[in-house]
């Protein structure tokens, strides 16, 4: 009987416990659950300190008051995912007004500039206009991964405007610290992991209307790489903490930005390909525009697949680069000499490989492609310009040099053959190397590449007459011509002087 009046006694103690702590809850409750601080930090760390301050009431009722604690549960569920939701949205609104627009879908490294006008719409200006394919400081953002969020009335104070991957690194970082934080509280106060799912419905939902509504229309390829990196880097932060809330969420981001990255680089791909020859073309042999955004938009792709070797990435910067091949060399047809070709091609293979190489050392299998091109064209450059100047001595030494007077053949050389060849060099070399330099100078965009080419002229002129000298040694009576003959060290001499000033 004892024993029944004790568990009586014990049960109406636990009622009367349940409904102090019922009291307690109602009464703090709702000054805790509505708290809106002008930022999240405060309510992360506030908002913990409060509550934490209550779980062992909310473990008492989460044993003997099962109806009370389902029903401060579904109370914090509810007002923290309106809270939540309503703060990222509205950070969301104030981060749209820092947005600055980098690219449309005409901003393609094959289309005209004449023609859209690109570098003169009335957008937000850049510094420089060639961000639409160049990497330049935004690479800067991954070296901020783990900066503060942007606080956006402070940017806006200052007028400043961001390119999208920066608000995008800045949403998704408030939203993994947020994420962070109430994962952790969940499992600390209600002892449930679970009860994040709910409270962060509303968030991820806000979240993601915005990523949908930006995604469709961002066509700056850049930008979306850099994104992708940046949620790389995000998923390795959230690894690191061991934090595994946002892992699904973070692999639909991926998985929404690679398929856009895809399809508008598919669109500078495709501007390569269709592009209309005539209206590019430009009566100017220096590197082309076309080229130079080519060259920037591969040197940036290639930076930022540096610590990542996708190959797919590498597969599609292949097919870019066949691309730009086919349409060059389309291009350079259009002169009408053989000479400005090989010129115009020089100057953008080389202007190509520096872009490549400011961009760092990692131009790999592209960059030795363009290397391989300079050095193939330089060789038919040469060889033009010294047929342009000494087309007998070359015609010469090619058919004639090379044969043995003594070998009994039909045609012997003879002084005579020879002697025009001799006295017309030694009376106009030296003019026609200066002139050979000024065409150079005034070819060649970048003078170490017009001096390398000046050189491998003059060397190649130096071994053509070196050639000639061994033949007129080996002719009946060539000595004769000994007092025309210009020595080689003349000619070494020459060589010097204009690898000094040039």
């Amino acid at each position: 009987m004892e024993t029944g009046n004790y568990s009586d006694d014990a049960r109406a103690l636990t009622r009367r416990r349940v409904r102090k702590c019922e009291k307690l809850l109602l009464a703090r409750e709702p000054r805790a659950l509505v708290f809106r601080p002008p930022n999240f930090r405060r309510v992360l760390i506030g908002g913990w300190r409060f509550f934490l301050d209550w779980r062992y009431v909310i473990s008492f009722l989460k044993e003997h008051g099962k109806e009370v604690y389902l029903e401060v549960r579904a109370a914090y569920i509810d007002t923290m995912n309106k809270v939540l939701s309503a703060n990222f949205r509205a950070y969301i609104q104030a981060l749209e007004k820092l947005q600055l627009d980098i690219a449309t879908s005409s901003d393609l490294i094959g289309v005209d500039t004449r023609s859209t006008g690109l570098f003169l719409r009335g957008r937000e200006p850049l510094k420089n206009r060639s961000a639409v394919f160049a990497l330049g400081e935004r690479i800067n953002i991954l070296k901020e991964i783990d900066e503060p969020a942007l606080i956006p009335h402070i940017a806006e104070a200052s007028s400043k405007k961001y390119p999208y991957e920066v608000l995008f690194r800045s949403l998704h970082k408030l939203l993994m610290d947020t994420a962070t934080s109430e994962y952790l509280f969940s499992d600390e106060f209600f002892g449930e992991e679970t009860i994040f799912i709910d409270i962060f419905a509303g968030p991820f939902a806000v979240v993601d209307e915005h990523f949908n509504s930006i995604l469709p229309n961002c066509f700056d390829a850049i930008g979306l790489m850099l994104m992708i990196r940046i949620i790389h880097q995000h998923q390795l932060v959230m690894s690191r903490r061991r934090i595994p809330c946002l892992d699904s969420f973070l692999d639909k981001v991926n998985i929404a930005l690679w398929p856009r990255f895809k399809m508008v680089f598919d669109m500078h791909l495709n501007s390569l390909r269709t592009a209309n020859v005539r209206t590019l073309w430009e009566d100017d042999v220096h590197p082309h525009y076309v080229m130079r955004r080519y060259a920037e938009f591969t040197a940036s792709l290639i930076h930022l697949n540096v610590d990542y070797g996708d190959g797919q990435l590498e597969l599609n910067l292949e097919r870019l680069r066949m691309a730009i091949d086919d349409l060059l060399v389309k291009l350079a047809k259009l002169f009408p000499k053989q000479k400005l070709q090989t010129v115009f091609l020089i100057n953008n293979y080389d202007m190509t490989i520096a872009v490549l190489k400011e961009a760092g050392p990692d131009g790999g299998k592209i960059q030795m492609h363009f290397e391989e091109l300079l050095k193939n064209n330089t060789a038919i450059f040469v060889e033009e310009l010294l047929v342009e100047h000494f087309s007998d001595l070359i015609k010469f030494v090619k058919t004639r040099a090379s044969e043995d007077p003594s070998s009994g053949s039909e045609r012997q050389i003879t002084v005579a053959e020879v002697e025009p060849i001799v006295k017309d060099f030694a009376g106009r070399w030296k003019t026609a190397i200066e002139l050979m330099h000024n065409d150079v100078i005034t070819s060649f965009s970048n003078f170490l590449c017009g001096m390398d080419i000046l050189r491998a002229a003059l060397t190649q002129l130096l071994l053509y007459y070196t050639r000639l000298s061994d033949c007129i040694k080996r002719i009946v009576g060539g000595s004769a011509l000994n007092k025309d003959l210009v020595s080689i060290s003349s000619i070494m001499y020459e060589i010097r002087k204009y690898s000094r000033t040039f």
